[in-house]
Formats: C-alpha cells, sequence, structure tokens
C-alpha cells in the first residue's frame, strides 16, 4: 500500500509540474556560463553495473569538458537504494543547495527531479522512452522546458529477432516476458516485443512483479511456463539477476536480455548498448549548457546509435547453444563470463 502511495504521489506532482511547465512557457533556465566552479547533483535510483557505468561516464565527461576551458567541478553524488521517495528527498536537497545541475539516472530518479524544479537544468540517462516516463504524448524527441537527456534504448524488435534466431524459435512456442510492473520503461519494452512474437505466431505472456518480494515465485512461474525468457533493461530486474538465474540455469530456459550487466548476471545473449557511453554523451551534453553553448529547451535526446551483440559464455555452454554459430553472426562474449 505504502508502494502504490509513493507512485501516486509521484504521478500527481509530475503531472503538476508539466502543467506548470506549459503554462509559463518552460520558465527561466538557472544558467551561469561565467562561473569557475560548477555544482553538480547526481541522483542514482539504484546501485548495479549498468547505472553505475553511466554515472562514472557523465563525471568523467563533464570533467574533461570543464576542464578544457579551465573550469571546475565537484559532484554530489546519492543513491537511493531503489526507492522513488528517496528519489524525491535527495533531489529536494540539491534543489535547496542550489546546484547548478542535476542529472538524474533512472527513470524514478528523472521523474523526481522533473516534479521538483523547471528552472534547475535537468538530464537524465538511462531513461528507455522519455514519453512513456515523463507522459508526453505524441512524443517528438525534446522534453523541452528544463530537461533533456540520454537513453538507454536499444532496437527492441531487433532484439526480439535474435532471440528467436538464436533459439530457433518457431510459431507455438511460448516466450515469457518479464519485468517489474513499478517501471512503466518495461512495460514499454515488453509490449514492442511481444508484439513482434505474436507476429510471428509465438505465444508471449507478462510475468511482472511488483517488488523483489514477489520476483521468486514470478520467476518460477516464469520459468515453468516459458520456453525462453526476455527481461528489458529493467532497475528491478538488473539488481536480482542471481534469483533469476537460479531458477532458470536449474529449469535450463535460456534468458534474452536487453542489457550487458543484466545478460552477464542471468541471460545468455543481448544486442546492448553502453552505458559509459550514454553517461559521457550526457556529460558532453551538460557541458554545453553550463558554458552557455546549448540550452536545455531545445536539446533533442540522444542514443547510443551502436549497440553491440553480447552473448555469455558460460550461459551458453550450459543451454548447449553453439557459441561459433554465435561469433559467425556477429556476437562478442561479455568479459568475465569464460570464468
Amino acid at each position: 500500500m505504502k508502494k502504490i502511495l509513493s507512485i501516486l504521489l509521484v504521478a500527481v506532482m509530475l503531472v503538476a509540474s508539466l502543467l506548470a511547465l506549459a503554462s509559463c512557457g518552460g520558465g527561466q533556465i538557472k544558467v551561469n556560463p561565467d562561473k569557475e566552479k560548477y555544482v553538480i547533483g547526481i541522483c542514482q535510483l539504484v546501485d548495479h553495473a549498468a547505472l553505475d557505468a553511466a554515472t562514472q561516464g557523465f563525471k568523467d565527461a563533464l570533467t574533461e569538458a570543464l576542464a578544457a576551458k579551465g573550469r571546475e567541478v565537484e559532484f554530489k553524488y546519492q543513491n537511493a537504494a531503489g526507492d522513488s521517495v528517496t528519489c524525491n528527498t535527495i533531489v529536494n536537497a540539491f534543489i535547496a543547495s542550489d546546484v547548478d545541475l542535476i542529472m538524474a539516472n533512472a527513470t524514478a530518479a528523472l521523474q523526481s527531479a522533473a516534479t521538483a524544479t523547471t528552472y534547475i537544468p535537468v538530464l537524465g540517462t538511462s531513461i528507455t522512452e522519455y514519453g512513456v516516463a515523463l507522459g508526453i504524448n505524441d512524443f517528438d524527441g525534446t522534453v523541452g522546458g528544463n530537461i533533456s537527456g540520454t537513453s538507454d534504448l536499444a532496437p527492441l524488435t531487433t532484439q526480439a529477432k535474435m532471440m528467436v534466431d538464436t533459439l530457433g524459435l518457431k510459431a507455438g512456442d511460448k516466450v515469457g516476458l518479464l519485468y517489474c510492473s513499478a517501471e512503466p520503461n518495461s512495460k514499454y519494452q515488453v509490449e514492442v516485443v511481444g508484439d513482434y512474437l505474436e507476429e510471428l505466431g509465438i505465444v508471449s505472456s507478462d510475468y511482472k512483479f511488483a517488488d523483489t518480494n514477489e520476483l521468486q515465485t514470478v520467476v518460477n512461474s516464469a520459468a515453468a511456463g516459458s520456453d525462453a525468457i526476455y527481461v528489458p533493461t529493467d532497475n528491478a530486474v538488473a539488481s536480482n539477476t542471481e534469483i533469476i538465474n537460479n531458477v532458470c540455469s536449474a529449469a535450463n530456459i535460456p534468458v534474452f536480455a536487453g542489457e550487458e550487466a543484466t545478460c552477464k548476471g542471468c541471460g545468455y545473449a543481448t544486442l546492448s548498448i553502453s552505458y559509459y557511453n550514454i553517461g559521457k554523451k550526457t556529460g558532453e551534453m551538460a557541458a554545453k549548457i553550463l558554458l552557455g553553448e546549448e540550452d536545455v529547451q531545445t536539446m533533442a535526446i540522444q542514443y547510443d546509435n551502436a549497440p553491440v551483440k553480447k552473448y555469455n559464455k558460460k550461459a551458453c555452454e550450459a543451454l548447449g547453444i553453439d557459441i561459433a554459430a554465435l561469433e559467425a553472426a556477429g556476437y562478442t562474449m561479455i568479459e568475465g563470463t569464460d570464468e
């Protein structure tokens, strides 16, 4: 009940903020290109490899870009431990301390920042679909107001085709779509993948869990009712790959993952963007905003346009998947999965 009320509160605050943005034309964005030292607030939803890489890429790129102009930067980093209410607290503390820019790593962090301020520049990263995350209908690629950022969206139908091809799935086979129902971007991803599979006559079924307390039970059901499982870029999944791997490996059920860190934990293959690279792109965007070179209000969302095919060697060997065929198709091994 507490989680439901928290989600509703965030949704109400987000709508109110977006309405305020629309009514005032976006407001006055606070940027001072003449500062010698900038203070940046980083709100990261949860600690896991993908989000950590995005944060590091952001810090590296922004530090380098500002140093090239003789400027300094101080980072105020806070981790919300997976709780959206904590994201609100973190963001409000950043605003109270008058940071120059907020980097919001993951959807809940972005939603909190969007509800909290219309004048401090906010850059999101590790966000799958900004229209879904911010409730924008007919999203055209630019949020406007004080918000922009980068997306971690990889080509979803390509991922689905890769799963079909590598496993030899055919009409009548069953694919479980495993995701956290509290993450709207995850629902978006599995809908796209599910539609593609259904066009091929492959039966797709949603296996959604509200929180980690439900995950074990839901994964057991998914493994029992599926020939294969697809997991999207989902923070709750990424933070609990051991549970998924323990169940699915024991049942000999292959898992195709939406990104590399999740694949390393519980999958056999992925088409993954580089979270470090999208973090770098976000840092480069931040530098341009802070130095007055570009206006956040007109900055389009940016993407990693070079996703890579990866495979988990240990998982593929256990499943009997032909690694030579994967490598011939352009897959490369995820580092550390040959141990």
